[in-house]
């Protein structure tokens, strides 16, 4: 059985940052990674959940979101992964800022909050998006973000 591209990567050189994971076409996957992988600190269910609505929400309705394909949290708890269709990587990380500086800023309720919006509806919290998209937005900020995995 040949070994996914994902695996292929040697997790204990991956920092916090933004990295291209795999292109596929014209697809682009982003790696998202909010926590240092095998770190042991990973994003508990409710912060992952609460990512994921608000960030999807935000770039899917963003300059670039017509070029949006998937929105959603690594299993092993540790990022995200966005897939975007022809765009420019900076153009991406620009549009992943600014995403993420609403949610800073969000001062409605949480988007899909509902019952009828969503299956695990009271496992969701604002303040744990807007702590986690504070503290990779300062991340994203102070990286040189070359999209490349370290070797």
């Amino acid at each position: 059985m040949e070994t996914i591209t994902s695996f292929r990567v040697d997790h204990d050189k991956i920092g916090k940052g933004i990295y291209i994971s795999r292109i596929d076409g014209d697809i682009v996957t982003y790696d998202l990674r909010t926590r240092i992988p095998n770190g042991g600190d990973y994003m508990d269910h409710v912060t992952m959940h609460s990512v994921e609505h608000m960030f999807a929400t935000y770039i899917r309705n963003s300059a670039i979101g017509e070029h949006v394909i998937y929105f959603g949290p690594m299993g092993c708890r540790t990022g995200f992964y966005l897939l975007v269709r022809s765009l420019p990587k900076e153009v991406v990380l620009d549009e992943v800022m600014l995403a993420l500086e609403r949610i800073v800023g969000h001062t409605d309720g949480m988007f899909g909050a509902t019952r009828k919006e969503c299956g695990n509806y009271r496992e969701l919290s604002l303040d744990a998006a807007k702590t986690e998209a504070a503290a990779y937005l300062a991340v994203l900020r102070q990286n040189e973000n070359t999209f490349e995995y370290p070797n």
